[in-house]
């Protein structure tokens, strides 16, 4: 069979390979420390549950409108309200199957073939690829560890041409768990201003921030609401990652297209997951804070025990759950007669050798590192950072 050209250029994700083959390897009884995927090792609190279960029994198993329940909208638009003091109504939102797919409404949206978007190095694996799904070209401006990973606005002015359409924010930052400062997000939305770009702020991981809270860059200014297309949704602040709620909160015109696209492609999300998630919204929230905590005392774990073996640096985390060690000093260096020279090759041997999970920086737009997840209990960081430390000691 032949397949598309569009097809054939897009790549497998590798933070899900790598998840996969670590629970194989677990599933042969092998004593795997996972530091892979990005999810919380939380249950989804039991309130979501009952609400979900109240759904089915009250037949609420048909179809809904596209974008979502109207009092789930309103719920969304309501918390930006509280949380962040930004006016929105429910003709803003879109709920859709995760935040990927809130991601793929907009790049389908605003993209025509050849357009191009910023994206900020150490980036989530999945944004060059929607980007191209969308026809788009993506246009990588490397961060730099010795600035905390905070963009540098000339190199991101530099990559603007004639062809840019937006800019993406992650912001707290999957993989390196940065934060951005007022500073730099006020310089984005400055960039986008002069240059009229749309700003897509990937926002999913705004409750686990440790370090004061976090900034939306749709609060920066007026101009910067109305050009900036928020990402968010429930699969890290509520752990309800296998329920698929994202959602967007965008200029009503733009959130009409994208209700357009989601119409022919997978119609509204989960009706049963939609009601899960107004309860979630409108719930306590002791659940979340409990969790919270748990991931801030994490990273401070992670932090010290990463930096504390020789050769590695680790930058530290102030937001999401990942953290993203410097490991340039294993490559050119041999394990066992196997000599390293990137960080898919680091990971595979960890994996093999060490029965760590981890996943290559390369994937990231980040050769030279490692991501790893700390969504997993403070037994497991140490277990599995104590087996990276004897992994580094044996190499020569």
């Amino acid at each position: 069979m032949k397949f598309s050209k569009k097809a054939m250029g897009i790549s497998p994700s590798l933070t899900l390979g790598i998840d996969t083959l670590s629970k194989e390897m677990k599933a042969q009884g092998q004593d795997v420390v996972s530091f892979g995927v990005g999810e919380p090792d939380f249950d989804t609190p039991v309130y979501i549950k009952e609400a979900a279960k109240a759904a089915i029994d009250r037949g609420y198993t048909k179809y809904t409108p596209v974008p979502g329940i109207m009092e789930l909208r309103e719920a969304i638009a309501e918390r930006y309200r509280q949380v962040y003091g930004l006016s929105y109504t429910a003709a803003n939102v879109v709920v859709s199957n995760g935040a990927k797919q809130s991601l793929y409404n907009i790049f389908q949206a605003i993209l025509d073939p050849g357009d191009e978007v910023i994206i900020i190095s150490p980036y989530w694996v999945t944004y060059p690829e929607l980007v191209k799904m969308a026809s788009g070209t993506p246009v990588i401006v490397e961060a730099k560890e010795e600035d905390h990973f905070q963009p540098d606005i000339s190199k991101i002015e530099e990559a603007v041409t004639e062809r840019t359409r937006a800019i993406i924010v992650n912001n707290p930052s999957n993989p390196c768990g940065n934060v951005y400062s007022r500073e730099s997000l006020e310089e984005i939305a400055q960039i986008a201003q002069k240059y009229d770009l749309v700003i897509v702020s990937d926002e999913i991981y705004d409750v686990l921030c440790y370090q004061g809270d976090m900034i939306s860059i749709a609060g920066i200014s007026e101009d910067a609401k109305e050009r900036t297309v928020i990402v968010n949704g429930m699969s890290k602040a509520f752990a309800m990652t296998g329920w698929r709620m994202g959602y967007t909160i965008s200029d009503p015109a733009l959130a009409k297209v994208m209700t357009s696209y989601q119409s022919h492609s997978s119609s509204n999300p989960s009706s049963i997951s939609q009601y899960a998630a107004l309860a979630a919204l409108l719930g306590p929230k002791d659940d979340m804070k409990e969790m919270v905590t748990a991931f801030a005392a994490r990273a401070k774990l992670i932090y010290q025990l990463l930096n504390e073996i020789p050769g590695v640096s680790c930058q530290m985390p102030a937001g999401a759950f990942y953290a993203l060690p410097n490991i340039k000093s294993a490559f050119g260096k041999c394990y066992r007669g196997v000599r390293i020279e990137n960080s898919v090759q680091f990971a595979e041997l960890l994996l093999k050798e060490k029965l760590v999970a981890v996943v290559p920086g390369i994937a990231f737009g980040a050769e030279g590192y490692m991501r790893l997840s700390y969504a997993t209990s403070e037994e497991n960081i140490k277990k599995g950072i104590g087996r990276i430390r004897e992994f580094f000691g044996e190499l020569n």
